[in-house]
């Protein structure tokens, strides 16, 4: 049975967690307070979820999903995540991170920023560009008409292959960005970020992206 950490409990990593722990995945999650702050969480997920420190979660997981604001990027452990395939939900808020200079300037991505931070894992775009609220209700079968599509983007093609077949268990498809530097298409106030769209109209709108 696959472990996945998950680093950051907020609406994102709380319905990533149960979406994996209601497909038989064991779950380990946490937050920046500590574990005994997650007891209801971890009793609403279910038997297969746990608490534990940031440094126990990615220790523990398989696969390691980050969730965090962006100014707590640097408190992302990076030794327990080493050759490890790690999911990056993460959007720049300024009003909330604090301006940072190379996002502002256009100077790189937000996922390229937890790949400096994490050199030896295979950071990959996931979950960032859809409501929390729709990524346990939004979802539908394979081959369904009209099924939501989401992106991803990685330097390494098995952190892409990991969250394609993760996205088609949630029920989307997959529109492969391609590397790192080109994940700034799904980004906050682009046109993929946070609309519903099929696969078709999820490659319109990386395409009409403007930097």
């Amino acid at each position: 049975m696959t472990t996945v950490g998950i680093i950051g409990a907020g609406h994102i990593g709380t319905a990533v967690a149960k979406g994996l722990v209601d497909r038989g995945y064991t779950v380990v999650i946490s937050n920046s307070r500590g574990p005994e702050t997650l007891a209801a969480t971890v009793a609403s997920l279910g038997a297969n979820a746990s608490a534990a420190t940031a440094q126990d979660a990615a220790a523990a997981g398989d696969i390691v999903v980050v969730t965090v604001p962006l100014k707590a990027l640097n408190d992302v452990p990076v030794e327990p995540l080493a050759g490890k395939i790690v999911l990056d939900t993460n959007n720049y808020y300024w009003e909330r991170d604090g301006h940072i200079a190379a996002l502002d300037e256009k100077r790189a991505t937000t996922t390229g920023l937890l790949q400096e931070h994490l050199p030896t894992s295979k950071v990959v775009k996931a979950f960032n560009h859809i409501m929390s609220g729709d990524i346990l209700t939004t979802g539908s079968p394979a081959g369904s008409a009209d099924r939501r599509a989401l992106a991803t983007a990685s330097d390494f093609p098995e952190a892409v292959a990991a969250v394609t077949d993760l996205y088609d268990e949630f029920g989307f498809d997959t529109v492969d960005i391609g590397s790192v530097a080109e994940s700034w298409r799904v980004e906050r106030d682009q046109p993929a970020y946070v609309v519903r769209q099929n696969k078709d109209e999820l490659e319109a709108n990386l395409a009409r992206a403007a930097r």
